[in-house]
């Protein structure tokens, strides 16, 4: 598929900026399960887990167009990062607002987008000071977008049977969590090879 799309009039630029159209879509998936019902509110919590995965495919092909299409340009790290920074976000704020059971879902969302975007900036701030970039986890990108994916889908059948969305806070949780350890080691490590090299 990479190859085809290399072949097309599309750049890896192109990619990038659709996985915040996915991030989107994804959100509003999250946002209509508070307008929703039955199995609406079970469809809404998929299509967000299939909009994820939409995004998660965009990170990956964008850069194998670059490479298969030799169409990487001086820019391209810029389309690369800043989608990210922009969609994590996006997904992970309306996450929190679709929880319904507790009063705190958004503050765990906006604290889980808020990690998510720190965990970026301490890995390109080490870069600029001449460290290794990190993408280690345990919380980083794909295992954050892959966790709430697995809450849609759990949350869905959670919503059918219960009535209530109490895997979506435990992933949020997790997912805070997760990512503060993150911040923590990439720092960590950074700092060490700077003490050190």
């Amino acid at each position: 598929f990479a190859r085809w799309l290399s072949q097309k009039s599309i750049t890896p630029n192109h990619i990038s900026l659709l996985s915040i159209v996915f991030a989107v879509f994804a959100a509003a998936g999250f946002i209509a399960t508070l307008y929703t019902d039955g199995f609406a509110k079970f469809s809404s919590f998929i299509l967000a887990a299939l909009f994820i995965q939409g995004r998660l495919l965009c990170n990956l092909f964008d850069g194998l167009v670059a490479v298969e299409g030799g169409k990487s340009t001086p820019s391209g790290e810029l389309f690369n990062d800043i989608p990210d920074r922009i969609s994590d976000p996006l997904i992970i704020i309306a996450a929190g607002y679709s929880v319904v059971c507790v009063s705190y879902g958004d503050v765990l969302g906006w604290c889980g987008a808020l990690l998510a975007v720190l965990t970026a900036y301490v890995r390109t701030l080490a870069v600029s000071i001449h460290a290794p970039a990190n993408f280690m986890g345990p919380m980083a990108k794909q295992h954050r977008m892959a966790l709430l994916t697995f809450a849609c889908i759990a949350t869905a059948i959670e919503q059918i049977w219960f009535e209530h969305d109490y895997v979506m806070v435990i992933a949020l949780v997790i997912l805070n969590i997760g990512t503060l350890i993150t911040v923590w080691c990439r720092t960590a490590i950074a700092y060490r090879y700077l003490e050190n090299g």
